[in-house]
Order: structure tokens, then sequence, then C-alpha cells
């Protein structure tokens, strides 16, 4: 089911990230806290090594106020410790000052030599409360902000939250040409128009298959009355085993502790929990069967304790492989893929799935860093 055209070069590839859970969100069973998996920037780093190690081409790098490892600071942490691996770091917009977010993420990508990306949130702070359209128009003014600091010598900004002039940019231009690519990740028609007109990856959470079609569609109208075109990215959690009978016993194993009520509060203490996107993510499970799937793949149990994206694919290993297929076919060509806990899913991934799957970083399809040497899992004698 093919939906929009793809702009990347290399349409045979895709780019395979993994997930760091910097936010408090690993678990051997869900809803059980486990002390030997709490976001440390020993056990976060360690996942971000273990995915480079595996041959994954990028790994997301989320962002919560209420718990968890800063974003931006372990981001930088790990410019030293990784070599190959690209970095997507998720950016609250508003949250940091733009203009002095344009330097701090420039910095990072020289840091990284052009193997940043970022990850557009539009949100609440602690203890506000404000209209989307608002949080969408700031959002909007920051990219927009950041797109100047990035490509031109001074900054003339009048905007309705912000307003800048005569501001010279240097030295605030990234290592890649243009800066940064920018993933983003929203369900309302501000977010669309946002995403439309300055974005370049569209990001979803998992849905049943003809309603992430239709919002391919809704984002990529936006886009051509810019004269732009997006690629698109999945956002879903992973669990792969020898045979389709183990994948879903694994799936009912990490849920088997769960109480509910805890579940329910760990999902309402985001602040993005009353969001478009997250009820969407309430309405699958609602729709799925007495086991907790909405496809025979797509497992929504995840989100029993979990804000955000909250199901996952189930399967065995050519399972997986058709599924990821048919969505590459529909016009998806990112995908963010992580699993509980998500050192051992790291693995698990790395060694049954990621090698029978052609892989590229986008950044270098779209040119904007040089050509790296192709990223392949290391050796057994050859792991950090």
């Amino acid at each position: 089911m093919t939906v929009v055209p793809i702009t990347s070069p290399d349409l045979d590839a895709a780019e395979v990230s993994w997930f760091a859970a910097l936010c408090s969100d690993d678990y051997q069973f869900l809803g059980v806290p486990d002390g030997n998996l709490r976001s440390s920037w020993a056990h976060c780093s360690g996942i971000v090594k273990e995915a480079e190690a595996q041959g994954f081409r990028n790994i997301l790098c989320p962002s919560s106020y209420q718990v968890g490892q800063d974003t931006l600071s372990f981001v930088a942490g790990c410019a030293p410790i990784t070599d190959r691996i690209n970095l997507l770091a998720a950016v609250r917009c508003g949250e940091m000052q733009p203009i002095m977010l344009a330097r701090t993420i420039a910095t990072l990508d020289h840091m990284l030599q052009g193997r940043l990306t970022v990850n557009i949130i539009s949100s609440d702070f602690p203890g506000e409360k404000a209209e989307s359209r608002y949080r969408y128009q700031r959002s909007r003014e920051v990219v927009e902000i950041l797109k100047q600091a990035w490509t031109q010598d001074e900054i003339n900004y009048d905007g309705q939250v912000y307003q800048f002039h005569g501001l010279t940019t240097d030295p605030a231009k990234p290592y890649q040409t243009g800066g940064p690519m920018l993933y983003f990740g929203g369900y309302s028609p501000d977010a669309l128009d946002l995403c439309g007109q300055h974005c370049d990856v569209y990001l979803m959470w998992p849905e049943p298959k003809d309603q992430i079609a239709e919002r391919m569609k809704a984002v990529n109208a936006v886009a051509e009355k810019s004269d732009r075109t997006l690629d698109y990215g999945l956002r879903v959690h992973m669990v792969v085993r020898d045979t389709e009978a183990e994948a879903r016993e694994y799936a009912d194993y990490i849920v088997s502790k769960l109480n509910d009520e805890y579940g329910k509060l760990i999902r309402e203490r985001a602040l993005d929990s009353g969001s478009l996107g997250v009820s969407h993510q309430a309405r699958a499970r609602e729709l799925a069967d007495q086991f907790g799937y909405v496809e025979p793949h797509l497992w929504t149990g995840i989100g029993r304790a979990r804000s955000g994206c909250g199901a996952a694919l189930v399967g065995s290993t050519d399972q997986v492989l058709s599924e990821i297929e048919q969505y590459r076919k529909m016009g998806i060509r990112a995908f963010i893929f992580s699993g509980y806990p998500h050192l051992d899913e790291c693995r698990h991934f790395g060694s049954r799935v990621l090698p029978q799957l052609k892989t590229c970083s986008l950044p270098e399809a779209y040119g904007r860093v040089p050509k790296q040497t192709p990223l392949t899992p290391l050796g057994a004698g050859e792991r950090r």
C-alpha cells in the first residue's frame, strides 16, 4: 500500500533506530520498578553503546520533566563514547531560549561530527496548561528561529512569542549543512501544519495500518502546499522470538505482574497524557481483542503501563520482517524500535532481525554529512 512519495534517494533502505530509556521507562515486568534498570547514566549509555554495536543507525533519546536524565546533557556525554550511531535528541520547544538552543544544538552537532538528529516536541511545561494552538505556535517560532540561526548570518524575527532583531549567529552554525534533520510527531491540525512546512520526518505511534495511512496522507497534503515532501517514521515496541508462540508468551510475561491501577498512574504522570495522540493509543486498546491485539501482530498491552507509544509488534523473526516490509511499502522510512528490558531486547532484535534489513542514515541519504563507513555489527571480540 503505497501512500506518498519519499524524498530520500536510497529507496530500498530504511533508518532503523533503537530507544534509550532516559525517562525511567525500563522494566523486566511492566509497572514493577527495578533498581538495576533505573534511568542512570551508566544504564542508559550502555543501551546506546549496545545499539551501536548491534548496527542500529540512530537512537531516540527522549525527554521528560518528571523523571530520568537530561536529554541534551546525555547526548553530549555520548559523543566521546560513540563514533557511528546517530543520536535523536528530543527537544521541548520553549524550554530553552531559542538562540541559546540553536547554539547548544550546533555545538552538539560538531561534537558528534554530524551524527545529531532532533525530535521536535510541543508540550506544556510543569505548572503550565497552555492551549494547543499556542503550544504549536511557540514550537513553530522556535523551529523558524533555529533555521535562521543555522543558515543566516543574522537573526531577525517578529513572532507572537519571540522577537529578535539584528542578532549575529556566529558561532551557531552546525556541522551539518542546514542543521540537523528535524523529526516531529503530532496529531492536531496545528501539529500537521508545523510538520508539513518545516520538519523532515513525520513520526507516528502504532495504530491499525489503515489509520496510519490516513495520517500520512493528511500530513503529505499539508507538505504539498509548501512544495515539500516528507519522510515518515514509526515508533513501536518489539517482541520478537524464534516462534510466534514464544513471542506471545513473552508479551504476556512482561505484563504478568502489572497492577492496572498503578499502570494508570504511570500513564497519567506524563505531561502528554491528555494529548490527541495518546487518546488514539487508548482507542487502539479499546478496539483490541481479548488478548490485546488490534491487528494479528500489533499488541496494545504495552499501553497499559505507558503514556505515548503503547503497542508492540509481536511475532517470529519472519513475521516481524514481514510487518516491517509492509510498513516500508506504505512509505515509512524511519523506524524507532524498543523492548523490555531495553538492553536485552536490543540484542534480541539485533541478532534476529537487523542483519536481514538494509539500513541507512537519513542525514547521509540527504547529503547533509559526508558518507561514513557502513555501519555493521561489531564482532564478538570487538564489543566495547
